[in-house]
């Protein structure tokens, strides 16, 4: 069996269609298919975040939200792409997802091949000035000097992308099937991950797909906007415009999968072949008050991610599931699936697989999602979000199914729920204290976006 993991960067799953949530902005009718004849999960989170952590959890089945934060493999990590080696596999890594290749991240060990998609997001590929674009298309009078810098480096690389195949993210997926091509002739088993930072902001999308805005809109396309609270800044109609923008990098992402799996469907690998896709998280969109990731945004928007599973013909697909996952499942679930579960004792996540094929539950009561270095925690079962703030902030907790864009705090009301949850997770995941706290919050966490 073949193993084709594809990881889609900051794409939210109220952004794809299937999911049927409210409002939802956009179609994408290749995720629709995929998912059509797969698994789907609709409580699949991440834990240590934001995105070097969540792939070091992903290709691991470690957990870094107890240890580490932003840093590279060391040489005493055991990957996936390692064992699978070991097994006798072809593995190769396909990536446009720029900090994966950054000087000694050291993200390709233990991959026979491997492929880097330059130009996105602050890659340090060009210079100079700016010959389509100008910058003051792109920001506003409010937004800071020092942001300024950071969106010239971005649309640097985004100064001569015209056409939907200009892009990294549609490379990456014509490499990847260069790769598969290749990959029949060698009679191996082939485990690749495809891993493109679409639709990760500066949100620019081809102009194909830049069709959610109000056309009667005339101010400035904020592909990049700061962090922090968003009033500080910006305006309702600009918010909009940028919502739009992600909305178009949603429905060009899915363009480009469905170009990755319609080559495959054609190369034959939908019958011998275990497809994933997922999204290391979502993004925030000012649903709270604030763009960008943050520890502080403990939130749907940033935690509920698609996670699709299709195993080889599409068997025991076609089934939408509300059971538990982490993100360090994902690695013994592969290993499990593939006759190789006895490598997954070397790991912390356990396998998926009974709730993948309907014969069993998950092995999880409760997640928890946050940053390494930060107190705040998310910890979550099927129906209930309990946010633990810092001192001097109010904790937070949330009915999923009632209020699933979380707008009722209903900590005063259903303390009892939150300290069920808070015992469902060793204190080793969390800041030291003995109660929930209804203490009304006074500060916003301090963080830099870093990915």
């Amino acid at each position: 069996m073949n193993i084709v993991v594809v990881m889609l960067d900051s794409l939210r799953q109220d952004h794809v269609s299937f999911y049927g949530w409210p409002g939802c902005p956009v179609k994408t009718p290749n995720l629709d298919a995929l998912a059509a004849e797969a698994v789907v999960f609709d409580n699949m989170y991440p834990e240590g975040l934001p995105t070097i952590p969540v792939r070091t959890d992903l290709f691991t089945g470690q957990s870094s939200l107890t240890n580490r934060s932003w840093q590279p493999l060391v040489p005493t990590d055991v990957s996936g792409a390692t064992i699978f080696r070991r097994e006798k596999y072809l593995t190769a890594l396909v990536a446009d997802t720029y900090h994966l290749f950054k000087p000694n991240m050291n993200f390709h060990d233990g991959f026979e091949i491997f492929h880097w998609i330059r130009g996105q997001e602050y890659d340090s590929l060009r210079a100079g000035p700016l010959k389509r674009l100008r910058l003051e298309d792109h920001i506003n009078a409010r937004i800071p000097e020092h942001w300024h810098r950071l969106v010239l480096a971005a649309l640097r690389n985004l100064d001569d992308r015209v056409a939907p195949e200009d892009y990294p993210c549609w490379k990456t997926m014509q490499t990847a099937l260069n790769v598969l091509d290749d990959a029949r002739a060698a009679k191996r088993p082939v485990f690749l991950w495809v891993d493109t930072f679409q639709p990760h902001e500066p949100w620019c999308p081809p102009a194909k797909f830049d069709t959610f805005g109000d056309p009667s809109y005339s101010g400035p396309k904020i592909v990049l906007p700061p962090g922090g609270p968003a009033e500080a800044w910006g305006s309702e109609p600009e918010f909009r415009r940028i919502c739009s923008l992600y909305a178009g990098e949603a429905a060009y992402t899915d363009y480009c999968v469905g170009h990755l799996l319609k080559g495959m469907r054609q190369m034959g690998y939908f019958d011998d072949t275990l497809i994933v896709v997922l999204s290391d998280h979502g993004h925030p969109l000012c649903d709270h008050g604030k763009f960008l990731k943050g520890p502080d945004r403990m939130y749907s928007e940033l935690l509920k991610v698609p996670f699709i599973v299709r195993l080889p013909g599409g068997a025991k697909g076609g089934r939408r599931v509300s059971a538990l996952g982490r993100f360090p499942d994902l690695l013994p679930t592969l290993l499990d699936l593939a006759g190789l579960g006895a490598n997954a004792r070397c790991v912390c996540g356990r396998s998926l697989r009974p709730v993948i094929e309907g014969t069993g539950a998950s092995p999880n009561v409760a997640t928890v999602s946050g940053y390494f270095p930060s107190v705040d925690r998310a910890v979550r079962d099927e129906r209930y979000s309990y946010v633990m703030r810092p001192a001097g902030q109010t904790d937070e907790l949330y009915d999923l199914q009632a209020d699933p864009r979380e707008r009722v705090n209903l900590i005063a009301k259903a303390p009892e729920i939150a300290r069920r949850l808070q015992g469902q997770v060793g204190t080793v995941f969390l800041s030291a204290r003995s109660k929930p706290r209804g203490v009304q919050g006074s500060m916003e966490v301090a963080h830099t976006p870093a990915g």
